[in-house]
């Protein structure tokens, strides 16, 4: 698929948030609840794989690092808004100096998931985490482990990154942690065959053989636009139901980042590399703002029925 670096000339929010760019009445999604609080700790990364979404690498700031102070007011708004989790994502989550004391007081209200590539910077914090499992809520964590194999994995993250990844999920595993997996979608590959080597993979590193798993599509680099159908009005009423939209992360999930000095609220966790989807600065302001569904990423949700999500949304 051919990729088109975005111009430098932003298209006006005005201009193609409701609509197609043929004039077509484009499809969005209503917010209704937000059971799920997103919190990037920043695009700084201990690694530099060539495919991520974030365009995440050592020392990168296109988004800048949370801290505590930026963290806490948002959560207290978000408790009074009946949130039901907190998640955290990165970058690498485990690089932000602040991470423990930011997910410590997270602990004493919700339940909260962090997504994490479990290489040194985890292994390096798990004695602080220990502390973390007799708080009032449970702690989750999401290990990416791209493909059930070993050469493809560090082909992208690095020579030795599977086997490091593998040892983060055991350990996390071992102390009580709830654990998951984030995988790359194999589309040309049957899901039963794909869960099968998974499955040798889990049990051969002393883990259950049915972690749950999220797997991803192909999301492309920050900054670029991917030539893809547009989604109209008519694709969310006559493809989808009110039940189906509600399911859609957006309806129900918000982002909060940092740049630029300032915290602002993002629709969801795909679509911080661009400013159309800035919706507020406080999550009150954002819930009332509908969500055009013109990013590339918003077609691979509709398609894929992708989710960053693990929770069920509330009907």
């Amino acid at each position: 698929m051919k990729v088109i670096p975005i111009s430098v000339e932003k298209l006006n929010r005005s201009q193609h948030w409701r609509h197609t760019p043929d004039d077509e009445p484009g499809g969005f999604i209503q917010p209704h609840a937000l059971d799920e609080l997103w919190f990037h700790t920043g695009t700084a990364c201990n690694l530099a794989c060539p495919f991520c979404l974030e365009g995440s690498k050592p020392g990168d700031d296109r988004l800048q690092m949370l801290r505590f102070d930026d963290a806490q007011p948002l959560m207290e708004e978000a408790l009074s808004l009946g949130v039901k989790q907190f998640s955290f994502t990165g970058g690498e989550p485990f690089i932000n100096k602040d991470i423990v004391r930011i997910l410590d007081y997270a602990l004493l209200h919700r339940p909260s998931l962090v997504l994490t590539n479990a290489t040194k910077p985890l292994m390096k914090r798990l004695r602080q985490l220990d502390s973390l499992r007799d708080r009032p809520q449970a702690l989750s964590f999401r290990v990416s482990l791209d493909y059930p194999d070993a050469a493809r994995h560090d082909a992208g993250r690095g020579e030795g990154m599977f086997a490091q990844a593998l040892e983060g999920l055991r350990r996390l595993h071992d102390m009580g942690f709830h654990v998951s997996v984030a995988n790359q979608l194999l589309a040309d590959v049957m899901p039963d065959v794909v869960e099968a080597r998974f499955a040798e993979v889990f049990r051969a590193a002393g883990l259950p053989q049915d972690l749950p798993r999220v797997e991803f599509p192909e999301f492309h680099l920050p900054g670029v636009q991917v030539p893809t159908p547009r989604i109209t009005k008519r694709c969310m009423t006559d493809f989808q139901t009110e039940e189906t939209r509600r399911s859609f992360m957006c309806a129900f999930s918000k982002m909060v980042a940092k740049s630029g000095g300032r915290m602002q609220v993002y629709a969801c966790t795909l679509v911080d590399d661009d400013p159309d989807y800035i919706l507020g600065e406080t999550l009150t302001e954002a819930l009332q703002a509908f969500v055009s569904m013109k990013h590339h990423r918003c077609y691979s949700c509709f398609k894929y029925g992708a989710t960053c999500s693990e929770i069920k949304p509330t009907k």
